[in-house]
């Protein structure tokens, strides 16, 4: 009977500690809003295809600026392996392939829901913005490049995401994403891209000129489907 007792304290323990954690990781989420304008950060971006059980890796630099509640501009400059640049914004997103001089433009609104769920991941997103689209847990504390962080558990609450879950990793000190990983559907079952971002810049107040691709004259322009 004592064992019973002791066993139910502790998990009730354990559950409220749990919850705790969780609160204030979201509380460190919403004071970060509050004053997130833009960043800048380098980007390390795997895509793990599992059905040949291999990786593949881009690192460049990031720009994200966040103008209202669900929408982002956002640049992205890989520079390996291969040189590529991206550019999103409420309309349209864009790839720049400088090898080619090919520009490739894509409607946000095809992929809106999508876009919305993605966009959410942390950069002045309030946790109430976050539990609108994600059933959210703990999933415990985590060390990421000499930072602690609060790892958090995120399932969508719609199917139309095309995303299966996602993890997050939250800046025990600035309220931040460090890392996001993302888990699609599929045949095989375990595809996934991690982002991962460093040496962060946090409002140093990029203009709008920041976000638009350097495109030299004579590129080509496709509308892919």
């Amino acid at each position: 009977m004592l064992r019973a007792v002791l066993i139910g304290f502790l998990s009730a323990i354990c559950a409220f500690s749990a919850g705790g954690e969780l609160e204030a990781a979201l509380a460190r989420m919403d004071q970060a809003a509050k004053t997130f304008k833009d960043l800048t950060a380098d980007l390390k971006k795997t895509h793990h295809t599992a059905v040949i059980d291999e990786n593949a890796v881009d690192s460049g630099t990031i720009f994200i600026k966040r103008q209202k509640p669900h929408e982002l501009l956002m640049r992205a400059d890989i520079t390996e392996p291969d040189a590529k640049q991206y550019a999103v914004d409420a309309r349209e997103a864009a790839i720049y392939f400088p090898k080619s001089q090919t520009e490739q433009k894509y409607k946000i609104g095809d992929y809106k829901k999508l876009a919305d769920q993605i966009l959410l991941l942390g950069f002045g997103t309030t946790s109430k913005e976050l539990a609108e689209a994600y059933t959210i847990a703990l999933g415990g504390s985590e060390a990421l490049n000499g930072q602690k962080t609060t790892w958090l558990e995120l399932t969508p609450k719609s199917d139309e995401t095309h995303l299966k879950k996602v993890d997050l990793w939250i800046s025990d000190t600035t309220g931040l994403p460090l890392q996001e990983k993302l888990y699609w559907p599929g045949p095989s079952g375990g595809d996934y891209d991690v982002f991962t971002y460093s040496n962060m810049k946090i409002n140093p107040n990029l203009p709008d000129s920041a976000f638009k691709l350097s495109l030299p004259k004579g590129t080509k322009v496709e509308y892919p489907h």
